[in-house]
């Protein structure tokens, strides 16, 4: 292995793994700039070595046709939106994760399983460092001497237990991995050991959308075939696990030593929508108001509610800020892809070769996203967007494609290139602009509404400006507490 390869994969580990395991990091807003940073990094990656242009990793003729619809729908949206600038912004930021994904399936193509060790590496030691940050606080907390326990500050590195839940929804299927594949004994045990602590955590955070997700990959990979059905058996064993040492250490335990526990998980498991209502509906009116093209790429921040700054559901979010067109064609698109690698794992379902086994937890790790996506901000969160464009890559560079793709024209591959160059550009003006005035936007926003962020681009996300304040007059009455989606 080179030491160019190893310099670039660790400039790569410390940008992923920095801004949720270093305290100072582990902010909406750092690990916004974390994620323009590794965009940028795959970037120059991309810039200073071969070219390979988007159909000869997404051959489909039909698919390369849709996407061009989509992005010419795209900018008629924005035309029309109230405010281009951050509409923009929005879809620099999408043409980044997209590009994104295209190059980390380049690099899986030419690297093949070096690529595959590296991230999956990655995985461990980021699921690990997350288990012994949560473990070294539970001891603090138990040794301190102090009567309560809060939850809350054991799930450091997010600034929302959700965001927390988001990327265990893809990490949870993949620490499945060496459990169908490795055949040693010992292995296999510290893997299931790491698999059921991460459970352990899963459950302190008690986020439904995880629950959600994790249902929904296993309802699915029960159609796999055999492998998908071992990938369920052990994510239900490691459940099983958790669940016991959980309650080991926050029910059995704390009642031992007197400690209360504050913020306990099965307080949050309910049926309630927790205020989604409010802003689905509102999704909802802007769909019947403008159905073509929809409100403006991140406009649903443009139009302050008492909830949030986007719509916790990934259709409504699109339909109503890019069109009803737009969200049938991401959705053909997205279902495409999915029965695609679902055929391609139905096909190889008896297979014991890693690529095939990765794939099954690769696809677990899209569908728990998806799933999720349907009640929180998966496609909204920087570093839940940052793991769905490592997956969706991951999968298309390991996807085998039952066509040859036709060779690569050199017009397209600088084209794609240009417009991701064109995008990290815009999105480091943006940075640049916001980042030194972020603390004072902030204090403006608490003085006039209490200081509940909804969070969006930034950790203050909504956008709506008029006459040079944060949020329009007339609609500082609707700032009443209300409960913060869970």
């Amino acid at each position: 292995m080179s030491r160019k390869f190893i310099f670039f994969a660790g400039l790569f580990f410390f940008l992923l793994i920095a801004p949720v395991t270093l305290q100072v990091f582990g902010d909406h807003d750092s690990q916004r700039v974390f994620q323009l940073a590794i965009v940028l990094f795959l970037l120059m990656i991309t810039l200073f070595g071969p070219l390979v242009g988007p159909q000869k990793l997404l051959p489909l003729r039909s698919a390369q046709v849709v996407s061009i619809t989509l992005v010419a729908l795209a900018f008629n949206s924005i035309t029309l939106a109230h405010q281009p600038a951050w509409a923009f912004t929005e879809l620099a930021l999408i043409a980044s994760c997209i590009g994104s994904s295209l190059i980390i399936a380049q690099r899986r193509r030419g690297l093949g399983h070096r690529l595959d060790r590296l991230l999956w590496i990655l995985v461990i030691i980021l699921c690990t460092l997350k288990c012994v940050q949560f473990g070294a606080g539970l001891l603090a907390a138990f040794t301190s001497g102090f009567p309560t326990l809060d939850t809350d500050i054991l799930l450091e590195g997010f600034s929302n237990k959700r965001f927390y839940g988001q990327f265990q929804t893809f990490t949870l299927p993949l620490l499945a991995f060496p459990l169908l594949a490795i055949t040693r004994p010992m292995a296999k045990k510290w893997a299931f050991v790491l698999l059921s602590c991460w459970w352990v955590i899963a459950i302190s955070g008690g986020t439904r959308g995880t629950w959600m997700g994790m249902a929904g990959a296993a309802a699915v990979l029960a159609l796999c075939g055999i492998q998908g059905r071992r990938w369920v058996g052990w994510q239900m064993l490691a459940v099983l696990a958790g669940a016991t040492v959980f309650w080991l250490l926050f029910s059995f335990l704390p009642s031992k030593l007197d400690i209360e526990v504050v913020n306990f998980a099965g307080d949050r498991l309910s049926t309630s929508l927790s205020a989604r209502e409010i802003i689905w509906h509102q999704a909802w009116e802007m769909i019947k108001e403008r159905p073509l093209l929809g409100f403006g790429p991140m406009h649903f921040a443009d139009i302050p509610n008492p909830v949030a700054a986007h719509p916790h559901q990934a259709i409504l979010q699109w339909a109503c800020e890019w069109g009803i067109p737009s969200t049938l064609l991401v959705m053909w698109l997205v279902s495409k892809g999915l029965w695609a690698t679902f055929r391609l794992i139905r096909a190889n379902h008896r297979s014991t070769e890693p690529v095939d086994l990765l794939r099954v937890c690769l696809f677990a790790s899209l569908i728990g996203a998806l799933a999720q996506s349907m009640v929180d901000g998966v496609i909204v969160m920087p570093y839940s967007q940052l793991w769905l464009a490592i997956v969706v890559g991951w999968l298309i560079g390991i996807h085998e494609f039952s066509t040859e793709p036709p060779a690569a024209r050199a017009i397209a591959q600088k084209g794609w290139v240009a417009i991701l160059t064109l995008a990290v550009a815009y999105l480091g003006y943006i940075a640049v602009r916001d980042a030194p005035n972020l603390e004072a936007r902030e204090q403006a926003y608490i003085q006039e509404h209490g200081g509940r962020f909804q969070p969006r681009f930034w950790m203050q996300g909504v956008i709506a400006k008029p006459a040079g304040r944060l949020l329009e007059q007339t609609n500082a009455d609707n700032f009443a507490p209300l409960a913060t989606p869970k």
